[in-house]
């Protein structure tokens, strides 16, 4: 299809244009999608024991979630070419989130079993969100808003092992028994994703013009390829199965973990039901800028060699994510154990942002049906990995070292998504041209002052933010091994309130450590970290016994402040991928 008036550039704080808002209302509902798709997850220690399940049934159970999703993501993809992206996440939405507050009415295995299939067809949501990402952005960009929006929407996998419950814990000390909690807990997941779908269709349009209707009867869009004939194009064509194994090998991985990581590491290395919640959370919390980052690094693959730039950077970062999972398989000692699962989670989510940044470059004639395609295929790597969790005797390390070996063996399907030269000089035109209209949006606006004048020429201390963004990391591990301590230091007389603080800082140390070490949004991670020292700092004061000159404590945790400070004063250096994004795009601009 022909599309006009794509945006070149993602302006996250600007929420005047069409594009901003069905870029922000996307990654949102597709966020709220996988917080409701999996947030019985980490409650499924509770729903376990009272409904009798066996290790067999919670297979079938996470095996359910994930199939009927497959042909969800079919129909949709579909969908999204007829009637458009907005009425179809809207409809989806609110379908959607009718199994997701129905779930707490299942009181047997099977009754659980048909609802958790009911719910998978809210994960058809992710095929509307790059859909819609992919039709309002220009191909200089267009990479990094689908690894984004659909990395910010995999948050809520995350986000939901840690937030679910807390959730249940706040019905508990309501009154409500433990059964009768985690029913509530559902319904409210799914009551915001039904009044978020009546939002998406009053906020956002189908494309940067208006919507598929209007468009077609003014005669300004047609779509080239309707019904059957989308599909056979997409099913035709051998690259879309390339795609659909590699997507398999990298989102069906996700999907798997997300549904097994809080009852691996409860078995596994015996932590409670908050604190396994808390490390499972952390796998999907690197969706905050690892599947970003994937798309980024595509964007600029492409610049030095076009298409094939892009397929060879998701062939490297496909590779990696094999042996990070091998690794992370042989763990045995929880302090390695979640290291390892951080960097294999990073390559995870790095191959999700590449592969769908190669997705809108194979046939424009039927993007729907290739992103309805290439996302099934998540599901059903998804389907296949359950099967391994659900047998009796393979054991969870087991499962996951052969996964490991067989993702390693999927890289190698990138060799299948070739681009003919036309592919290739087409991509470059619209590319170049693109990237014209962003050096003349530029040209047209005032440049911006720096943040603090006459300072423009300061250098940074690369070396300390790294130094301080890997520290960060251990501390956070070191908490999560030592939760009882941290939470006794913050009194015992908060209730919910006092646990919903520890986990911020056990997040802001490691994810925002991450952030730090890798120079991605610098300044917004040194901030929130900065936030949590100021507190250490008022703690250490007031438990000082003798003077603040002779508490240790008191001046290395203000030491560690104030290079935070610093940092969210003069953000990254030149060893950042902060100081890349920015050095690349004024490169950009001032080239002709």
């Amino acid at each position: 299809m022909d599309i006009r008036n794509k945006a070149t550039k993602i302006e996250l704080f600007n929420l005047r244009t069409p594009q901003m808002r069905a870029f922000h209302m996307s990654w949102f509902a597709f966020f709220l999608c996988f917080f409701a798709w999996f947030g019985i997850a980490p409650l499924m220690a509770i729903v376990r024991d009272e409904l009798g399940l066996s290790k067999q049934q919670i297979g079938n159970t996470i095996i359910a979630s994930v199939a009927i999703t497959i042909f969800a993501r079919l129909i949709i993809g579909w969908l999204c070419d007829r009637i458009g992206p907005r009425l179809s996440y809207t409809a989806l939405l609110m379908v959607g989130s009718l199994p997701v507050m129905a779930i707490g009415l299942s009181h047997s295995y099977e009754s659980f079993l048909l609802f958790r299939l009911g719910i998978g067809v809210i994960g058809a949501s992710f095929v509307i969100t790059q859909y819609h990402t992919s039709v309002m952005f220009a191909p200089n960009c267009v990479g990094t808003a689908n690894a984004t929006s659909a990395g910010w929407g995999n948050l809520g996998g995350g986000v939901t092992q840690m937030i679910m419950p807390l959730v249940f814990a706040g019905f508990v000390g309501l009154g409500y028994s433990s059964g009768v909690s985690w029913r509530l807990a559902m319904v409210a997941a799914g009551a915001v994703c039904f009044i978020t779908g009546i939002a998406y269709f009053f906020i956002t349009t189908d494309l940067p013009n208006g919507n598929f209707k209007e468009l077609r009867e003014s005669g300004e869009h047609r779509s080239v390829a309707k019904g059957r004939g989308s599909y056979l194009l997409a099913v035709k064509d051998v690259r879309v199965w390339a795609l659909f194994f590699i997507y398999a090998a990298c989102f069906g991985i996700e999907l798997t973990i997300n549904n097994i990581a809080a009852i691996y590491y409860m078995d596994h290395f015996d932590l409670g039901l908050k604190t396994a919640g808390l490390v499972a959370g952390l796998f999907g919390l690197m969706n905050i800028f690892a599947r970003t980052t994937g798309g980024f690094i595509s964007d600029k693959f492409v610049k030095k060699g076009g298409l094939k730039g892009r397929v060879r950077w998701l062939f490297i970062a496909l590779l990696v994510e094999g042996v990070a999972l091998l690794f992370f398989s042989q763990m045995r000692v929880l302090a390695l154990a979640i290291p390892a699962m951080v960097v294999f989670s990073m390559f995870v989510q790095m191959s999700e942002g590449a592969t769908y940044s190669i997705v809108p470059f194979i046939n424009k004639k039927a993007l729907g049906a290739v992103s309805g395609i290439v996302g099934a295929g998540g599901n059903m790597g998804a389907v296949c990995a359950g099967f391994l969790f659900r047998s009796e005797n393979i054991s969870y390390p087991q499962a996951l070292t052969i996964l490991g070996f067989m993702v390693t063996g999927f890289a190698f399907f990138t060799f299948l998504v070739r681009f003919s030269t036309a592919d290739e000089e087409e991509a470059a035109l619209e590319f170049e041209a693109a990237m014209a209209r962003r050096r003349e949006d530029h040209q047209a606006r005032p440049a911006r002052p720096s943040l603090i004048p006459g300072l423009a020429l300061l250098r940074p201390m690369d070396a300390l933010r790294i130094y301080l963004g890997l520290a960060l990391v251990v501390k956070g591990v070191f908490f999560i091994m030592n939760m009882a301590d941290l939470e006794a230091k913050l009194g015992n007389d908060m209730g919910e309130v006092q646990n919903l603080i520890a986990w911020a800082v056990v997040f802001a140390h490691v994810v925002g450590g991450a952030s730090l070490a890798l120079g991605f949004a610098t300044r917004v991670a040194a901030g929130f970290n900065a936030l949590i020292l100021f507190g250490a700092v008022v703690i250490s004061m007031i438990g000082s016994s003798g003077g603040l000159l002779a508490n240790v404590d008191f001046q290395f945790t203000f030491f560690v402040f104030f290079c935070l400070v610093l940092l969210v004063w003069r953000g990254a250096g030149p060893l950042s991928l902060d100081h890349f994004v920015q050095s690349e795009n004024e490169r950009e601009l001032v080239s002709t």
